[in-house]
């Protein structure tokens, strides 16, 4: 493949500007999958830094689905009134508003997940395998890996995003956030059905 060809498949891998894609190809040596890492790392780089800033601007995403049942609504917040404007913007709430429909997330993120809930699904967990023999901490590996696992059910950051289930709804979130240069958070969310 020529260079200009790279170019564009890192771009619409990425998402990244074409100033950042020949650097990192540059610095990769002209190797795609060693530039689609160097991307991610610098992407990650730039989420780190945007941590701490606020986000008081933003817009709601709504999704009615084709049948009119179902609808899924997101406050999606970002910075400055300049991305929340940006179409780009629009339809990742847009995306995200339906990735409600289709997957009914009733948390944003494990963190908030009641404890009410979490310590029952360890009670169960636990009953199933008292009797197995099993040494206690396989049983308490085996109680976390059901409680991610619940989480990454229930919860919207960590649900794999309806659209590319190979990534994460916050993986999702981290790529526009290096894409904009810009913090972006989900506010409230919400799915209604008939």
């Amino acid at each position: 493949m020529n260079d200009l060809a790279n170019i564009k498949l890192l771009r619409e891998k990425t998402g990244a500007s074409m100033i950042e894609v020949k650097k990192a190809l540059a610095d990769a040596k002209g190797d795609i999958d060693e530039a689609g890492k160097l991307l991610r790392a610098r992407g990650q780089e730039v989420v780190d830094k945007k941590q701490n800033r606020t986000t008081q601007e933003g817009i709601i995403g709504v999704y009615l689905h084709a049948n009119s049942k179902i609808a899924g609504i997101i406050e999606l917040k970002c910075e400055t009134d300049f991305v929340a404007r940006n179409e780009e913007f629009k339809r990742l709430a847009h995306d995200l508003a339906m990735h409600i429909v289709a997957s009914d997330p009733k948390y944003l993120a494990p963190e908030d997940m009641p404890k009410e809930i979490l310590d029952e699904e360890r009670r169960l967990v636990a009953q199933q395998f008292a009797d197995s023999g099993k040494p206690q901490n396989i049983v308490d590996k085996i109680i976390e890996g059901k409680l991610n696992t619940l989480a990454k059910e229930v919860c919207l950051l960590t649900q794999p995003f309806v659209k590319e289930p190979d990534k994460t709804v916050q993986e999702l979130i981290n790529e526009a956030i290096a894409k904009f240069g810009e913090k972006i958070t989900v506010g409230k969310f919400s799915r209604f059905s008939v």
